[in-house]
């Protein structure tokens, strides 16, 4: 907790710790691993690499941001946490955040709004990620837990639009 060691290195380490002290048995180790979970992390890297380099989240973007660009800058604002909400389900919330803080940056200048204040909705928005199990921690829940898709969606759609609505609030009563 109180060193820059990253989660997965930590997480490796104990793993290995107790195979090495004779905790686990390697085959016991191998039988704990969610299969599933894996394969759900290791197809998101190629769909978010390629939603990025193709230009398809540019065009998504620009074709939102088109529809609400004359409303007022809240709805704006939240356009923009939406679709921050939606990358962050395709692809690493870093990469969604990278992707879409110069969008927001010229959209916040076009529509005479504070460019901080939508960068960092964005930034905020991209840990919205309770609707599906394609963050990380949810999916390292899911198969252990017994959970479904559908459990996620009922669940994390309360969380996603709760997330949403204090975060608008909390944007634009601080700033």
């Amino acid at each position: 907790m109180f060193t820059d060691l990253r989660l997965s290195v930590a997480l490796l380490t104990g793993a290995i710790g107790m195979v090495l002290c004779g905790v686990l048995s390697i085959e016991e180790a191998y039988e704990a691993v969610s299969w599933k979970t894996v394969f759900l992390l290791a197809s998101l890297i190629p769909l978010g690499l390629a939603v990025e380099t193709t230009g398809t989240a540019k065009w998504i973007a620009e074709q939102v941001l088109e529809v609400v660009g004359q409303m007022p800058i809240w709805v704006i604002q939240a356009a923009v946490a939406l679709l921050s909400t939606f990358f962050t389900l395709v692809m690493s919330n870093v990469g969604a955040t990278v992707l879409l803080v110069p969008l927001a940056v010229n959209i916040a200048i076009g529509a005479d709004a504070d460019p901080a204040v939508f960068a960092l909705t964005v930034a905020i928005a991209t840990s919205n990620s309770f609707l599906i199990p394609t963050h990380q921690v949810n999916a390292l829940i899911m198969g252990p837990g017994g959970y479904r898709v559908p459990d996620f969606m009922r669940a994390g759609g309360i969380m996603t639009l709760l997330f949403l609505v204090v975060m608008m609030l909390m944007m634009n009563v601080v700033f």
